[in-house]
Parts: C-alpha cells; sequence; structure tokens
C-alpha cells in the first residue's frame, strides 16, 4: 500500500532513531501535497533513510505522531498486535486479578500510539482519541477490542468528542459503539468498590492512575484524621475510611462530584466521612492544627506551557496553606498531573512552599503514575503524574 511522504530537513532525523514519536512542524523540509488531517504517512530523512510511520497532524506544532518505527500496512491487524501487546503486558504484570478489575488498557505514546487512551472496566471499555488521526482509525480499533477481549467485552464507549480538538470534536458523538449499559457499573480496586459514570463522569469516569498512590495512603491513615480535597470520586476517602482514619472529610467544589463520593462511601460500608461541596481553598481558611494526614489532587492547573507560570503559582499557594495548618509531624500526599509542570519544577515548587511556610519538611515517597501508564525512556514526557508524601514537623 502506498503512503504520502514526508522529508525531514538536515539534522532533524535524530528524535526519531531515538525513538521518540513527535515529529514538530519545524523539521519538516517537504510533504506531499493535499496533505490532510489524519492522513497516514512515511517519515525519511534527508538522505531518504526510512525512519517511521504516523498520523500527519494539519496544524499545530506537532504534524505527525508516530504509531509504528518500521514499514507496515496500518489495518486491523496492525491494531489487533498493537492493542493485544499492551493487553497481554498488562495481564503479565497482574494488574488485573481477583481484587482489581479496572486498568488502563491502552496509554498513548507508552504503549506505542499518540492519542490513543482504552480504559478497561471490568469488561465495559472506554475509548479516547485525543487526535483526529487516531479517531480516523476508530473501526480498527474497536475491531481489534473485539477480538482480542472476546465475550469478556460487555461494552465499548467512544468518550472522543471531548478531547479531540473543537473542529473535529463538531464532527463526531460520544455514545456505544459496543452494546450498551443495562445497569451502573461497579468496580473493583484491591477490594474496594467504586461506581463508574464514564457517561457524564471527568476523563473515562475514574482516575485509575492512582491506584497504587491510594493504596499508600491507606498505610497511613489508621486512627488519623484525613482531609481529601479535589475528592473527586472519593477514591482517597474510601482507602483512607477503610484501613481505620478516626475522621475523613471530603471535599470537591462539585456537587455531582460529591454525590458520586457519598455513593463510593456506602459501597464501601466505611464510616467517619463527612463530604463538602465547596471551594479547597475557602475550605482550608480556617482549618489549622486538625488534620493529621492531608490529599492535594488537584486537576490539571496547567494544560499548556502558556499556563505553566500561573500553574506553578496555584501549586505553591495550595501546598504552602496545607502546609502551615497540618498539625506537627503530619503528612501530605501532594500531587501534579500537569504535563508541562515536570517532577523537577513541581519538586522546586513545594520546596518553595515548604520555605514560605516557614516549617521543616522531609520526603518520604516520590510518586508517580501506575504500570499500567508506562513510561518509557523515549518519551519522558509520558511522566505526566507527579506526588510526593512530605512529613511536616
Amino acid at each position: 500500500m502506498e503512503y504520502s511522504k514526508i522529508i525531514l530537513g538536515k539534522g532533524k532525523e535524530f528524535s526519531l532513531q531515538r525513538k521518540h514519536p513527535w515529529v514538530f512542524s519545524g523539521a519538516i523540509s517537504k510533504k506531499d501535497n493535499n496533505l490532510a488531517d489524519g492522513d497516514i504517512v512515511e517519515v525519511y530523512s534527508q538522505q531518504n533513510q526510512f525512519l517511521g510511520m504516523g498520523y500527519f497532524s494539519n496544524g499545530g506544532s506537532i504534524s505527525v505522531r508516530i504509531i509504528s518505527f518500521e514499514k507496515t500496512i496500518i489495518d486491523e491487524d496492525f491494531w489487533f498486535k498493537k492493542i493485544n501487546k499492551a493487553w497481554q503486558y498488562r495481564l503479565h504484570l497482574g494488574i488485573l486479578n481477583e481484587r482489581t478489575n479496572v486498568c488502563r488498557l491502552f496509554f498513548g505514546e507508552g504503549d506505542g500510539v499518540p492519542g490513543l487512551i482504552l480504559d478497561y472496566y471490568d469488561g465495559h471499555v472506554v475509548l479516547q482519541a485525543h487526535s483526529w488521526g487516531v479517531y480516523m482509525q476508530k473501526d480498527n480499533i474497536v475491531a481489534a477490542v473485539k477480538k482480542i477481549l472476546g465475550t469478556s467485552l460487555k461494552s465499548m464507549y467512544d468518550k472522543s468528542a471531548e478531547t479531540l480538538n473543537k473542529h473535529h470534536a463538531e464532527k463526531t458523538k460520544n455514545g456505544f459503539i459496543v452494546g450498551e449499559l443495562d445497569s451502573e457499573i461497579i468496580v473493583k480496586e484491591n477490594d474496594h468498590l467504586f461506581k463508574i459514570d464514564f457517561i457524564n463522569g471527568q476523563k473515562t469516569g475514574f482516575f485509575i492512575d492512582q491506584r497504587d498512590n491510594r493504596k499508600l495512603l491507606g498505610d497511613y491513615s489508621k486512627g488519623k484524621n484525613v482531609l481529601n480535597t479535589f475528592c473527586y470520586t472519593g477514591g482517597f476517602s474510601v482507602y483512607a475510611a477503610a484501613a481505620g482514619a478516626a475522621m475523613v472529610h471530603s471535599v470537591d467544589s462539585s456537587q455531582s462530584a460529591i454525590d458520586l463520593c457519598n455513593k463510593n462511601i456506602e459501597l464501601n460500608t466505611v464510616k467517619n466521612n463527612e463530604s463538602y461541596a465547596i471551594d479547597t481553598f475557602e475550605f482550608l481558611k480556617d482549618k489549622q492544627n486538625i488534620y493529621d494526614v492531608i490529599v492535594l489532587d488537584p486537576p490539571a492547573f496547567a494544560k499548556s506551557r502558556d499556563s505553566k507560570h500561573n500553574a506553578v503559582i496555584g501549586y505553591k499557594r495550595l501546598n504552602a496553606l496545607a502546609i502551615k495548618l497540618i498539625k506537627p509531624n503530619g503528612i501530605i500526599f501532594t500531587y501534579s498531573c500537569s504535563g508541562v509542570v515536570d517532577k523537577y519544577l513541581f519538586y522546586n515548587t513545594i520546596t518553595a512552599a515548604a520555605i514560605e511556610a516557614g516549617r521543616n519538611v522531609k520526603v518520604l515517597h516520590y510518586m508517580i503514575q501506575p504500570a499500567d501508564h508506562p513510561v518509557t525512556p523515549y518519551f519522558a514526557e509520558g511522566e505526566y503524574l507527579k506526588g510526593m508524601v512530605l512529613w511536616v514537623e
């Protein structure tokens, strides 16, 4: 099969030779005429050396996202091999087991396809395409998932309308592409139960990437007063309460999030939780020396490099406030999921917050996303979730 070609400028091939999957517009010397968004292209060096295959984006700084570093045909068989490899990786690691039936099935660049997210909820799969090139391959992707999961696939839901850019999102609509729901979805994570609402909820319905970190919180929660800010579905709250926390307060500005948090508290028959639909900064104003453990897991303060400075200010303000008010010998779980705020900048921001708060702080743990959100050495940008556990004297 013939694919359109893109030729890079002199010396622009080195990042692809190191398996980085992005081709920036400024690296391109020549390209075929009439390339459209989502077209599959072959990328070559100035010396006509084949470098990889990917889908073209007409506009934006990234022109090609590589999905194969070998010449191949991009068809249903390609997608079956790609997705099945990711599925087998998760099965091999034992992420899905008797205690846990939810995981990220496919994670963009970490699994070899920029822009493709597949989340698995006990047989229900949610697809999010973050680029038009992936969306154009939807039929092949769906066929591959059906073949891999077989009769265990209960439904598949396309939730790409909110992750594609505005121009393409207008041409799509969220909805079921396999099966439908006949009852609410309840999944199990480390023996804790959670209701999943991928139709109305944030992202694909649940923050799967905090699984290991929620488990770690449980180790520090017994007998403690715990505050979970930006709680969303109450994941951290459930783990803390189940571990025997003396008191758990769950805070989120969204009433619908609080309703879902309370539902999950009820599902797990745990007690000692009180929930508050209020802005976190407003809630924290008069909470001096109440909490032994505080969880700070805000939404991404920065979604582009232009907003990075304001994000750093936000992270510093939030963490300084928590450090100031936590009880002596308290523990703070603090996170950033902003991709443009790397782990070094986040560390320096937390350092600045500790200095501003005027208290001695020790780092107990550094945290990243779990193994079903793989990070490769070729694509450091994939390490989007940064976390630290702090001891505050």
